[in-house]
């Protein structure tokens, strides 16, 4: 790749930490044939980690198993390193729409000195669809995931705290899959979005116009955040991450334990929106 910096075995091993995000404030088409487009909820409590552990013949240690081993080595071929021992370590579910894929791609990537401006465009070769993990703010843009650019770059958002899990079977992307809302109104809101209210309204929207042309027809979230009080909810809109949307500092005590109840698994909260 050009531009990129060359891996001196000298140098030693090398590891990088690259933070995943939990589903989408929005996601859908820009017009009812429009393109795709998206802007991710950016959550550090999320990570993959990968850690060049030697040279040699490729090699591929996961845990969990997140990336096809044949498809790990042909990406960093692309990237002009096809040797080295890679070990990635992920903190977030394949298929639970938290950037698991994209953001061991990325860690793979920067463990191997690979980290330039070919970078997106590898990803979507290895992937056919990609989240904005490779960004330094990824949060910030509005993301075309089925072409890895960026389409527009947004105002910091506003200050939110985010309590959620996953639920039910993972849900893994599939590139050739356009069936999503127009939500062309939602987009141009959340560029001026000036509250966390406002904020959670436009995300819950995103959301339900999803859950209504993708199911599930059960899904417990809307009912959770009426329950314990959120200013709206949030999904993967492909995948099983379901967040409910708090101002800062307001999430009920028992709120993990609710969610846990209603059937989501490895529940967590972070903070989301404001200034990277």
């Amino acid at each position: 790749m050009n531009g990129a910096p060359q891996l001196n075995p000298a140098e030693g091993r090398r590891s990088a930490t690259v933070a995943g995000h939990f589903g989408e404030w929005v996601q859908g088409r820009l017009g009812p044939g429009g393109p795709l487009a998206l802007v991710t909820v950016a959550c550090p409590a999320l990570c993959v980690r990968a850690r060049r552990a030697g040279d040699g013949a490729f090699a591929l240690r996961q845990e969990p198993e997140i990336l096809d081993t044949g498809l790990a080595r042909a990406f960093l071929a692309r990237l002009g390193a096809p040797e080295g021992r890679f070990v990635l370590r992920a903190s977030m579910p394949a298929g639970g729409g938290a950037g698991a894929s994209t953001a061991a791609l990325v860690a793979l990537a920067r463990a191997a000195r690979r980290d330039g401006p070919g970078l997106a465009a590898a990803c979507l070769a290895a992937e056919g669809a990609t989240d904005p993990l490779m960004e330094p703010d990824p949060q910030s843009v509005l993301w075309a995931p089925r072409a890895a650019r960026v389409l527009a770059r947004l105002a910091p958002l506003p200050r939110v705290e985010i309590v959620g899990g996953f639920l039910g079977a993972p849900q893994r992307t599939e590139p050739a899959d356009l069936r999503f809302p127009d939500v062309a109104d939602l987009v141009e809101a959340v560029q001026r979005a000036g509250s966390a209210a406002a904020l959670a309204r436009i995300a819950t929207r995103s959301a339900e116009r999803c859950t209504a042309l993708r199911g599930p027809a059960d899904d417990p979230t809307p009912r959770l955040a009426r329950a314990l009080g959120a200013l709206g909810h949030l999904r993967a809109h492909t995948g099983s991450a379901r967040g409910l949307i708090f101002a800062p500092g307001t999430i009920p005590d028992h709120a993990e334990a609710a969610l846990r109840e209603a059937g989501l698994a490895q529940v967590l909260r972070f903070a989301a929106g404001g200034p990277a």
